[in-house]
Protein backbone atom coordinates (compact mmCIF):
# COMPACT_ATOMS: atom_id res chain seq x y z
CA UNK A 1 0.00 0.00 0.00
CA UNK A 2 1.36 3.42 -0.96
CA UNK A 3 2.03 5.98 1.74
CA UNK A 4 -1.03 8.24 1.99
CA UNK A 5 0.92 11.37 2.88
CA UNK A 6 3.25 10.94 -0.09
CA UNK A 7 0.22 10.37 -2.30
CA UNK A 8 -1.31 13.63 -1.05
CA UNK A 9 1.95 15.46 -1.71
CA UNK A 10 2.04 14.03 -5.23
CA UNK A 11 -1.56 15.07 -5.84
CA UNK A 12 -0.96 18.64 -4.65
CA UNK A 13 2.19 18.90 -6.74
CA UNK A 14 0.38 17.67 -9.89
CA UNK A 15 -2.18 20.45 -9.41
CA UNK A 16 0.53 23.04 -8.84
CA UNK A 17 2.69 21.97 -11.75
CA UNK A 18 -0.18 21.36 -14.15
CA UNK A 19 0.93 17.90 -15.27
CA UNK A 20 2.05 14.51 -13.96
CA UNK A 21 5.37 14.79 -15.79
CA UNK A 22 6.26 18.18 -14.26
CA UNK A 23 5.19 17.02 -10.81
CA UNK A 24 7.36 13.92 -11.14
CA UNK A 25 10.41 16.01 -12.04
CA UNK A 26 9.92 18.38 -9.10
CA UNK A 27 9.43 15.49 -6.66
CA UNK A 28 12.30 13.42 -8.00
CA UNK A 29 9.98 10.53 -8.81
CA UNK A 30 9.06 8.77 -12.03
CA UNK A 31 5.89 9.82 -13.80
CA UNK A 32 4.61 6.28 -13.38
CA UNK A 33 5.03 6.48 -9.61
CA UNK A 34 3.27 9.85 -9.39
CA UNK A 35 0.40 8.44 -11.45
CA UNK A 36 0.19 5.42 -9.11
CA UNK A 37 0.01 7.71 -6.07
CA UNK A 38 -2.87 9.72 -7.52
CA UNK A 39 -4.66 6.61 -8.74
CA UNK A 40 -4.32 5.09 -5.25
CA UNK A 41 -6.00 8.17 -3.76
CA UNK A 42 -8.85 7.97 -6.26
CA UNK A 43 -9.32 4.26 -5.56
CA UNK A 44 -9.33 4.86 -1.81
CA UNK A 45 -11.79 7.77 -2.06
CA UNK A 46 -13.95 6.22 -4.76
CA UNK A 47 -14.02 9.45 -6.81
CA UNK A 48 -12.12 10.92 -9.73
CA UNK A 49 -9.91 13.83 -8.68
CA UNK A 50 -9.09 15.04 -12.20
CA UNK A 51 -10.82 15.55 -15.51
CA UNK A 52 -8.28 13.98 -17.83
CA UNK A 53 -7.94 14.98 -21.48
CA UNK A 54 -5.13 15.16 -23.99
CA UNK A 55 -5.14 18.96 -23.85
CA UNK A 56 -5.31 19.89 -20.17
CA UNK A 57 -5.69 18.61 -16.63
CA UNK A 58 -8.41 20.07 -14.42
CA UNK A 59 -9.87 19.24 -11.03
CA UNK A 60 -13.26 17.69 -10.53
CA UNK A 61 -15.48 19.18 -7.83
CA UNK A 62 -14.42 16.46 -5.33
CA UNK A 63 -10.83 17.06 -6.48
CA UNK A 64 -11.03 20.76 -5.59
CA UNK A 65 -12.46 19.94 -2.17
CA UNK A 66 -9.77 17.32 -1.57
CA UNK A 67 -7.04 19.75 -2.70
CA UNK A 68 -8.12 22.30 -0.09
CA UNK A 69 -8.09 19.67 2.65
CA UNK A 70 -4.75 18.23 1.54
CA UNK A 71 -3.08 21.63 1.56
CA UNK A 72 -4.31 22.33 5.08
CA UNK A 73 -3.32 18.88 6.32
CA UNK A 74 0.17 19.01 4.78
CA UNK A 75 0.69 22.51 6.13
CA UNK A 76 -0.39 21.39 9.60
CA UNK A 77 1.95 18.41 9.38
CA UNK A 78 4.88 20.65 8.50
CA UNK A 79 3.90 23.02 11.32
CA UNK A 80 3.92 20.13 13.77
CA UNK A 81 7.34 18.94 12.64
CA UNK A 82 8.72 22.47 12.82
CA UNK A 83 7.33 22.94 16.33
CA UNK A 84 8.73 19.64 17.57
CA UNK A 85 12.18 20.23 16.11
CA UNK A 86 12.35 24.03 16.48
CA UNK A 87 14.98 23.97 19.20
CA UNK A 88 17.63 22.01 17.37
CA UNK A 89 16.54 21.93 13.76
CA UNK A 90 18.79 22.96 10.91
CA UNK A 91 17.10 24.32 7.76
CA UNK A 92 16.61 21.47 5.35
CA UNK A 93 14.46 20.19 2.52
CA UNK A 94 13.28 21.50 -0.85
CA UNK A 95 12.55 25.23 -1.01
CA UNK A 96 10.45 26.14 -4.05
CA UNK A 97 10.85 29.84 -4.80
CA UNK A 98 9.39 31.82 -7.70
CA UNK A 99 10.67 35.23 -8.85
CA UNK A 100 10.31 37.59 -11.83
CA UNK A 101 12.65 36.62 -14.68
CA UNK A 102 15.01 39.60 -14.94
CA UNK A 103 15.23 40.06 -11.19
CA UNK A 104 16.03 36.38 -10.68
CA UNK A 105 18.87 36.46 -13.19
CA UNK A 106 20.50 39.58 -11.75
CA UNK A 107 19.75 39.63 -8.05
CA UNK A 108 18.69 36.15 -6.88
CA UNK A 109 20.66 33.54 -8.83
CA UNK A 110 24.08 35.16 -8.08
CA UNK A 111 23.31 34.91 -4.33
CA UNK A 112 22.34 31.24 -4.28
CA UNK A 113 25.88 29.78 -4.09
CA UNK A 114 26.43 31.73 -0.87
CA UNK A 115 23.05 30.61 0.46
CA UNK A 116 23.86 26.97 -0.34
CA UNK A 117 27.18 27.21 1.48
CA UNK A 118 25.42 28.63 4.52
CA UNK A 119 22.50 26.17 4.42
CA UNK A 120 23.79 23.01 2.70
CA UNK A 121 20.75 20.91 3.63
CA UNK A 122 18.34 23.19 1.74
CA UNK A 123 17.77 22.47 -1.94
CA UNK A 124 16.49 25.52 -3.83
CA UNK A 125 14.18 25.16 -6.81
CA UNK A 126 14.13 28.58 -8.47
CA UNK A 127 11.23 29.18 -10.83
CA UNK A 128 11.21 32.33 -12.97
CA UNK A 129 7.98 33.87 -14.22
CA UNK A 130 6.81 37.44 -14.78
CA UNK A 131 3.15 36.55 -14.27
CA UNK A 132 1.58 36.72 -10.81
CA UNK A 133 1.74 33.10 -9.66
CA UNK A 134 -0.56 31.54 -7.07
CA UNK A 135 1.72 30.17 -4.31
CA UNK A 136 -0.99 27.98 -2.80
CA UNK A 137 -2.38 26.42 -5.98
CA UNK A 138 1.07 26.02 -7.58
CA UNK A 139 2.91 24.81 -4.51
CA UNK A 140 5.51 27.60 -4.13
CA UNK A 141 6.98 28.01 -0.65
CA UNK A 142 8.09 31.57 -1.37
CA UNK A 143 7.53 34.11 -4.13
CA UNK A 144 9.17 37.47 -4.73
CA UNK A 145 6.76 40.07 -6.05
CA UNK A 146 7.48 43.50 -7.48
CA UNK A 147 4.53 45.86 -7.33
CA UNK A 148 1.56 46.69 -5.19
CA UNK A 149 0.15 43.72 -3.31
CA UNK A 150 -3.51 42.92 -3.63
CA UNK A 151 -5.48 42.02 -0.48
CA UNK A 152 -5.12 38.30 0.20
CA UNK A 153 -4.58 35.73 2.93
CA UNK A 154 -0.88 35.51 2.04
CA UNK A 155 1.83 36.91 4.30
CA UNK A 156 4.38 39.39 2.96
CA UNK A 157 7.62 41.01 4.08
CA UNK A 158 9.04 44.07 2.38
CA UNK A 159 12.61 43.46 1.19
CA UNK A 160 13.50 46.61 -0.78
CA UNK A 161 12.27 49.58 -2.76
CA UNK A 162 12.71 49.71 -6.51
CA UNK A 163 13.09 52.95 -8.45
CA UNK A 164 12.36 53.60 -12.10
CA UNK A 165 14.78 55.07 -14.60
CA UNK A 166 14.26 56.70 -17.99
CA UNK A 167 17.24 56.15 -20.26
CA UNK A 168 18.53 55.58 -23.77
CA UNK A 169 21.73 54.68 -25.60
CA UNK A 170 24.08 57.56 -26.48
CA UNK A 171 23.67 56.59 -30.15
CA UNK A 172 19.89 57.10 -29.97
CA UNK A 173 20.24 60.46 -28.22
CA UNK A 174 22.87 61.64 -30.70
CA UNK A 175 20.58 60.81 -33.61
CA UNK A 176 17.21 61.91 -32.21
CA UNK A 177 18.11 64.42 -29.52
CA UNK A 178 17.56 64.28 -25.77
CA UNK A 179 14.00 64.99 -24.60
CA UNK A 180 13.79 67.75 -21.99
CA UNK A 181 10.09 67.59 -21.14
CA UNK A 182 7.50 64.87 -20.77
CA UNK A 183 5.72 66.27 -23.84
CA UNK A 184 8.88 65.75 -25.91
CA UNK A 185 8.46 61.97 -25.53
CA UNK A 186 5.48 62.07 -27.89
CA UNK A 187 7.99 62.73 -30.69
CA UNK A 188 10.36 59.92 -29.70
CA UNK A 189 10.43 56.15 -30.13
CA UNK A 190 9.68 54.34 -26.88
CA UNK A 191 10.04 50.72 -25.80
CA UNK A 192 6.79 49.35 -24.35
CA UNK A 193 6.41 46.86 -21.51
CA UNK A 194 3.22 44.82 -21.99
CA UNK A 195 2.78 43.79 -18.34
CA UNK A 196 2.47 47.33 -16.98
CA UNK A 197 -0.26 49.92 -17.30
CA UNK A 198 1.61 52.98 -15.92
CA UNK A 199 4.67 52.38 -18.13
CA UNK A 200 3.08 50.27 -20.82
CA UNK A 201 2.95 50.16 -24.60
CA UNK A 202 0.78 53.17 -25.42
CA UNK A 203 0.88 55.44 -22.36
CA UNK A 204 3.52 56.39 -19.80
CA UNK A 205 2.80 58.00 -16.43
CA UNK A 206 4.94 60.58 -14.66
CA UNK A 207 4.84 62.29 -11.29
CA UNK A 208 5.32 60.33 -8.09
CA UNK A 209 1.70 59.17 -8.09
CA UNK A 210 1.24 59.13 -11.85
CA UNK A 211 -0.42 62.54 -11.97
CA UNK A 212 0.53 63.06 -15.62
CA UNK A 213 0.08 60.52 -18.40
CA UNK A 214 1.11 60.93 -22.03
CA UNK A 215 0.67 58.80 -25.16
CA UNK A 216 3.82 57.13 -26.50
CA UNK A 217 4.74 55.32 -29.71
CA UNK A 218 6.36 51.92 -29.23
CA UNK A 219 8.68 50.51 -31.87
CA UNK A 220 8.98 47.33 -29.80
CA UNK A 221 6.71 45.76 -27.20
CA UNK A 222 7.67 42.92 -24.88
CA UNK A 223 6.64 41.25 -21.64
CA UNK A 224 10.30 41.02 -20.57
CA UNK A 225 12.50 43.88 -19.45
CA UNK A 226 15.70 42.28 -20.73
CA UNK A 227 14.33 42.23 -24.26
CA UNK A 228 13.65 45.96 -24.02
CA UNK A 229 17.05 46.58 -22.43
CA UNK A 230 18.75 44.86 -25.38
CA UNK A 231 16.78 47.04 -27.79
CA UNK A 232 17.70 50.18 -25.87
CA UNK A 233 21.39 49.27 -25.98
CA UNK A 234 21.09 48.93 -29.77
CA UNK A 235 19.70 52.46 -30.01
CA UNK A 236 16.14 51.40 -30.84
CA UNK A 237 14.38 53.73 -28.41
CA UNK A 238 13.87 55.14 -24.94
CA UNK A 239 13.46 52.78 -21.98
CA UNK A 240 11.32 53.34 -18.85
CA UNK A 241 12.06 50.44 -16.52
CA UNK A 242 13.17 49.57 -12.96
CA UNK A 243 16.81 50.46 -12.27
CA UNK A 244 17.73 46.87 -11.40
CA UNK A 245 17.41 45.91 -15.07
CA UNK A 246 19.89 48.52 -16.33
CA UNK A 247 22.03 49.38 -13.28
CA UNK A 248 25.29 48.11 -14.82
CA UNK A 249 24.63 49.83 -18.14
CA UNK A 250 23.89 53.15 -16.43
CA UNK A 251 27.07 52.90 -14.40
CA UNK A 252 29.20 52.07 -17.45
CA UNK A 253 27.64 54.74 -19.65
CA UNK A 254 26.20 52.30 -22.18
CA UNK A 255 22.85 53.86 -21.31
CA UNK A 256 22.34 57.51 -20.34
CA UNK A 257 19.71 58.64 -17.82
CA UNK A 258 17.23 61.23 -19.06
CA UNK A 259 15.96 63.96 -16.74
CA UNK A 260 12.64 65.58 -17.63
CA UNK A 261 10.58 68.45 -16.24
CA UNK A 262 8.42 66.02 -14.24
CA UNK A 263 9.63 63.37 -11.77
CA UNK A 264 9.39 59.72 -12.69
CA UNK A 265 6.71 57.47 -11.29
CA UNK A 266 7.27 56.32 -7.72
CA UNK A 267 8.66 52.81 -7.95
CA UNK A 268 7.15 49.71 -6.31
CA UNK A 269 8.37 47.65 -3.39
CA UNK A 270 9.85 44.17 -3.54
CA UNK A 271 8.10 41.72 -1.21
CA UNK A 272 8.72 38.17 -0.11
CA UNK A 273 5.29 36.49 -0.15
CA UNK A 274 4.51 33.17 1.51
CA UNK A 275 1.62 31.05 2.71
CA UNK A 276 0.55 31.84 6.28
CA UNK A 277 1.03 28.98 8.73
CA UNK A 278 1.28 28.74 12.49
CA UNK A 279 5.03 28.23 12.16
CA UNK A 280 6.68 29.49 8.99
CA UNK A 281 9.00 26.69 7.79
CA UNK A 282 12.58 27.31 8.82
CA UNK A 283 13.82 26.97 5.23
CA UNK A 284 11.48 29.83 4.22
CA UNK A 285 12.46 32.04 7.15
CA UNK A 286 16.19 31.73 6.54
CA UNK A 287 15.81 32.53 2.83
CA UNK A 288 13.75 35.64 3.58
CA UNK A 289 16.27 36.79 6.20
CA UNK A 290 19.15 36.05 3.83
CA UNK A 291 17.69 38.13 1.00
CA UNK A 292 16.66 40.96 3.34
CA UNK A 293 20.25 41.22 4.60
CA UNK A 294 21.63 41.36 1.04
CA UNK A 295 19.18 44.04 -0.11
CA UNK A 296 19.45 46.32 2.94
CA UNK A 297 19.84 49.10 3.78
CA UNK A 298 20.34 50.15 0.12
CA UNK A 299 19.76 47.46 -2.53
CA UNK A 300 22.77 46.70 -4.74
CA UNK A 301 21.09 48.02 -7.90
CA UNK A 302 20.80 51.48 -6.27
CA UNK A 303 24.25 51.74 -4.69
CA UNK A 304 25.95 53.40 -7.64
CA UNK A 305 23.80 56.50 -7.30
CA UNK A 306 21.51 55.80 -10.22
CA UNK A 307 18.64 58.06 -11.16
CA UNK A 308 15.52 57.78 -9.00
Amino acid sequence: MLDRITSMQAFVRVVGQGSFAAAARSLGLSQTMVTKHVSALEAHLGVALFHRSTRRLSLTEPGQLYLDRCQKLLSSLEDMEQEVTAGAAEPRGLLRMNTPVSFAIRHVAPLLPEFSQKYPLVTVELGVDDRRVDPIAEGWDLTLRIGHLLPSSLKARRLAHINFTLCAAPSYLAKHGTPATVSDLEHHTCLGYTLSDPVGTTRWSFGRRGERTIPVKSSLRSNNGDVLRTAALAGQGILYQPTFIVADELQSGLLKPITLDTPLLEGPDLHAVYVPTTHVPLKVRVMIDFLAARYAPVPPWERAGHQS
